[in-house]
């Protein structure tokens, strides 16, 4: 390992010096550049340094857990410069940042995050659910924002080490689980619109349970407005940034004033089905040709490139009993499926309540009723299937788990 390190630091070093020869009256762009052809100045989880609380707090009950309301004792925080590249992770006493009030990230949304959790398993292990595919995710975000990339596989181990130093704020429960939220803004103290030349890395764990009011696999009714639009083509309905999410809102709080518990966000003349919420839309029914087919939106910028859709096509692809397909669907197709008892189960996934049932849609003035309750074979199934493997209950594939201990 020190001796791929060096080399790489030596590629660094050489580039470095044939970059400045080739453009001596660009030295800045030169230099920039030779960095980003280095990893000398990317992530490194083994230069993690610790400081840890002397203020511990209690415990949770899990019974208790309200989603996203405790943090634990800790954060990891990284900073990034134009300059200096990323400095040495440190773990530190959870607390507040402290930013300049010009930062980019405040005025100019130059931000993104994930979300992804930890399983405490029957067995007592602790496991991250596919943490690499988010990470890779938030390099394509944080790309789009013009905000620095980063290495995946050693920002994973950097969070595996933070959760480890939590590890006794993992729930012990099938219900619950910790929370893995990293965010990356951008710090730079200037007005105007432009890149950043620093940046913030930081991830917070919160303990968690059920993700709605409703439960753990309680159906929700959904608005469908065609009035509001969560994303377009050229836009980032792709990443996963903060700006995408406020603008949801209004329509959401629209929504619960009809008694509804989430969005359905359409698109296009037809209203085409994109997300439900801030989650991908699954449809189990029986296609016009007969077949019983699982259908979700594709991803052609429109949908965030969910890791819990990602895992329930695998899953239902291995399954071999039904077509699965992604392709556009509108509410068209649902209104005639409905009316013609086609219609089988509708269901939402997301890392936040890994499945939920889907039992009304309030479209255009009219209630229509989806009897995914009455069915609840493939929703049901592919929540039994997806939780028993986060909890470490049946296997998985052996790349979608990664041990904190």
């Amino acid at each position: 390992m020190a001796a791929r390190v060096g080399l790489l630091q030596t590629i660094g070093k050489l580039q470095s010096s044939f970059l400045y020869r080739a453009w001596p009256k660009h030295s800045i762009n030169a230099k920039q550049l030779a960095r980003q052809l280095s990893s000398y100045h990317d992530i490194k989880s083994s230069n993690l340094l610790i400081e840890k609380t002397n203020k511990p707090k209690p415990k949770p009950d899990p019974n208790t857990l309200v989603f996203g309301k405790e943090f634990t004792d800790h954060a990891l925080i990284l900073k990034w410069s134009d300059e200096d590249g990323w400095d040495n992770p440190q773990i530190i006493p959870y607390g507040n940042l402290s930013l300049p009030p010009a930062a980019s990230a405040l005025h100019y949304g130059l931000e993104c995050f994930e979300g992804m959790k930890a399983y405490r398993g029957d067995d007592g292990k602790i496991r991250m659910f596919r943490p690499l595919m988010n990470m890779k995710r938030m390099n394509n975000s944080a790309a789009r924002a013009c905000l620095p990339t980063f290495n995946s596989g050693e920002m994973v181990e950097c969070i595996r080490k933070l959760i480890h130093l939590e590890r006794e704020w993992v729930p012990h429960s099938n219900t619950c689980s910790l929370y893995i939220r990293p965010t990356m803004i951008g710090t730079q103290a200037s007005l105007g619109v432009n890149k950043a030349n620093s940046a913030m890395l930081f991830v917070i764990l919160s303990p968690v349970g059920p993700y709605f009011r409703t439960g753990t696999f309680n159906p929700v009714a959904l608005l469908a407005d065609p009035q509001y639009v969560r994303a377009w083509p050229g836009g980032v309905g792709d990443c996963k940034m903060g700006g995408n999410y406020a603008p949801t809102i209004l329509a959401q709080q629209n929504a619960e004033r009809q008694g509804l518990q989430q969005v359905l966000w359409l698109f296009g003349e037809d209203h085409q089905i994109t997300e439900v919420g801030t989650m991908n839309m699954f449809m189990f029914w029986i296609n016009e040709n007969g077949e019983k087919e699982l259908v979700t939106p594709p991803l052609n910028g429109l949908i965030l490139p969910g890791v819990t859709r990602d895992s329930l096509l695998a899953l239902a692809k291995r399954w071999g009993e039904f077509k699965v397909t992604e392709r556009t669907f509108n509410m068209q197709d649902v209104l005639m499926a409905t009316e013609e008892n086609r219609m089988l189960e509708m269901f939402g996934s997301g890392t936040a309540c890994v499945v939920c049932p889907i039992n009304r849609i309030f479209y255009q003035g009219k209630n229509i009723m989806i009897p995914t309750m009455e069915n609840l074979n493939v929703t049901k199934r592919v929540y039994d299937e997806l939780t028993g493997i986060q909890y470490g209950r049946q296997e998985g594939p052996k790349d979608w788990i990664v041990m904190v201990d």
